[in-house]
């Protein structure tokens, strides 16, 4: 077995481990997934796009944007990114990072660029990748509870209501 291939056992990810602890389901990883390809592509081609002209601002923000790309790419799909080594290793440490990191991380590379300069171009290519950083948020806040928790919760609160209410009334009695 040569060095190549136990670097890349190594850096496999364990989907047992990774599930078990974000709480994500399967549909919704692939949808943050598949969102942050998409936001790759984006940021790649508005990134290029920004880099043709004159003004040093826009160029600075269109080499941000390609950055974003490739650390989207590197993150979200890293079969993108065969012909670099560390690529695997990187994408089992991004999904070793809890849901409110990546949001956070996602959507600060995000409004980087449009800070930088403030154009349709910039705002549109991130836009997506900022979605990105949004979906993996939206995961960070938990499943949604069911209707029947919650009406029981209601129930016992309204119960202990009035008893402190009955509680209250006797003691003025008295």
């Amino acid at each position: 077995m040569s060095s190549q291939d136990e670097q890349f056992q190594a850096a496999a990810p364990d989907p047992a481990a990774s599930s078990a602890d974000d709480g994500m389901t399967w549909w919704y990883r692939w949808l943050c997934r598949i969102a942050g390809v998409i936001g790759g592509m984006s940021c790649a081609f508005a990134g290029l796009w920004n880099c043709v002209t004159i003004n040093p601002l826009n160029i600075a923000a269109g080499v941000w944007m390609m950055l974003n790309a490739f650390v989207l790419f590197l993150c979200e799909a890293p079969f993108c990114c065969q012909f670099i080594e560390f690529a695997n290793a990187v994408s089992v440490r991004a999904d070793k990072l809890r849901p409110w990191q990546k949001a956070a991380f996602y959507c600060g590379m995000a409004v980087f660029p449009v800070m930088l300069s403030l154009t349709l171009t910039t705002l549109f290519g991130n836009a997506i990748a900022f979605a990105t950083g949004v979906l993996y948020g939206l995961s960070a806040l938990g499943k949604k509870g069911d209707a029947i928790s919650y009406a029981r919760i209601h129930q016992q609160q309204k119960q202990m209501d009035e008893e402190k209410l009955t509680g209250a009334l006797e003691g003025q009695a008295l």
